[in-house]
């Protein structure tokens, strides 16, 4: 977890080093990061149901071997299109960590501490985040660009020794009703999800002719997969778990809550460096604060997570991140730095206990054969909050700004798109509460899979 979430930061803060290394212009490099996201998005879901076919070690091993591999090719990349290849594949690898290593927690620990080990594994993921500007910064400084993708190697070959030391061996299930996958289903939702990705990512803020063609296009897919799904003898997706209101109530929030904690990493840098005018390096600091204190909170989230239960902890913690984003949006003028930092730890912190307590709550009620699929789900729904939130909420605050070049605009007028921005974010958490309270009925949840009924 730690790997595939450091494969995203610490490729952030190369972009600048790549575009003077290979004469690439922004929009070029972006893809460095975008083709790693890409992968990771169309997925995702995809290998967690391969997962729950073929066994989860054994692809989870080919997952780490691909991700170590693939880090070692970026390294010694000697093009920039050889190098987002490359970072393509090393997607795929990062892809099949996350959704595996979240579906072994339901295998590997006992029901009455999940919560605590899902709260591990988000501080993993948290600390993956937070390294990477951090880490980045001080390997591109004294070794070059080439360090930031070399150093998954060692950290790729150590991820694999333990698993082959202390993961179970995959236990045989009966093949009945899922041999043969479901190739169809599996390609339409990988095009659908690439034609969103792309619509929301393509034109660094502008929405013209072609990114409507390919929200259509994914529209049109949804429709196909639909039909696919609904005719398949063993689809991907069993369309009759989406009547559970426990789980798509879960996906719609973790989706709404990663568009808002998207946010604060695409405003952020922009506001910390025009409107107080600190350079690289004093923003790369404040920007970590968020995630450490993520990292810190994510063990103590899933303690209490399992203590209190996964409904309720996960509308405190949607009510401590609409807190912080009304805070967000009025404080920074009246108290300065520290009115910026101190509402980004409580969006943080609170964003740890709902992770935590939404993932708990679904996890725990998942049958055996269908944890990867609904972890796949749960990690998709994330990254589709991920890439609406650099899209959709980036918009908003250049609106807000009412200007489109951010590295030229006045400290007041950024002032007033973070104003904007964090406002709508507070009024999307205030949704994805109603969706908690109206659509959790934790009490009469049963296990997702075949068969099962809301």
């Amino acid at each position: 977890m730690l790997l595939s979430s450091l494969g995203t930061s610490v490729a952030n803060v190369g972009l600048p080093a790549l575009a003077q290394a290979f004469a690439a212009s922004f929009q070029e490099v972006q893809w460095v990061v975008l083709a790693y996201l890409l992968a990771i998005t169309t997925l995702i879901v995809s290998v967690g149901r391969l997962g729950d076919i073929t066994g989860r070690r054994r692809l989870l091993l080919a997952g780490i071997s691909l991700f170590t591999v693939a880090s070692a090719l970026c390294g010694f990349a000697p093009t920039l299109w050889l190098l987002i290849a490359a970072r393509t594949a090393q997607g795929l690898g990062a892809a099949i960590m996350m959704a595996l290593t979240m579906a072994f927690i339901g295998e590997t620990v006992p029901k009455a501490r999940t919560g605590s080990a899902l709260g591990l594994l988000g501080t993993m993921s948290a600390i993956g985040t937070a390294l990477g500007p951090s880490l980045g910064g001080v390997m591109i400084a004294g070794l070059g660009w080439r360090a930031i993708f070399l150093v998954n190697v060692p950290l790729g070959l150590l991820a694999l020794l333990l698993a082959l030391r202390f993961l179970p061996v995959d236990r045989r299930r009966p093949t009945t009703g899922r041999a043969g996958g479901d190739p169809v289903g599996t390609l339409l939702l990988a095009l659908t999800l690439a034609a969103y990705a792309l619509a929301m990512t393509m034109g660094r803020g502008s929405f013209g002719p072609l990114n409507m063609a390919l929200l259509v296009a994914a529209a049109l897919g949804i429709g196909l997969f639909v039909r696919a799904e609904g005719r398949a003898a063993a689809p991907l997706i069993q369309l009759a778990i989406f009547r559970d209101r426990t789980l798509s109530a879960s996906l719609a929030m973790s989706a709404l809550v990663s568009t808002v904690m998207m946010a604060t990493l695409v405003v952020g840098p922009f506001y910390l460096s025009r409107a107080f005018g600190l350079d690289a390096a004093p923003v790369g600091l404040v920007l970590s604060v968020g995630p450490i204190a993520a990292a810190l909170a994510g063990v103590p989230a899933g303690r209490i997570a399992d203590r209190f239960g996964g409904q309720r902890m996960t509308i405190a913690g949607l009510i401590a991140i609409a807190a912080g984003c009304f805070a967000l949006s009025m404080m920074p003028v009246a108290f300065g730095l520290p009115g910026y930092i101190a509402p980004i730890v409580v969006i943080t912190v609170g964003y740890a206990l709902f992770q935590t307590a939404n993932n708990t709550a679904v996890m725990t009620n998942v049958r055996p054969d269908r944890r990867g699929v609904i972890s796949g789900m749960l990690n998709l729904s994330r990254n589709l909050g991920l890439i609406t939130g650099a899209s959709v909420m980036g918009a908003v605050f250049a609106l807000g700004a009412a200007t489109t070049d951010m590295m030229t605009a006045r400290p007041e007028a950024v002032a007033a798109g973070m104003r904007i921005t964090f406002a709508v974010a507070a009024v999307l958490i205030v949704v994805a509460l109603a969706i908690a309270s109206l659509g959790r009925p934790e009490a009469r949840v049963r296990p997702y899979g075949h068969g099962a009924r809301p």
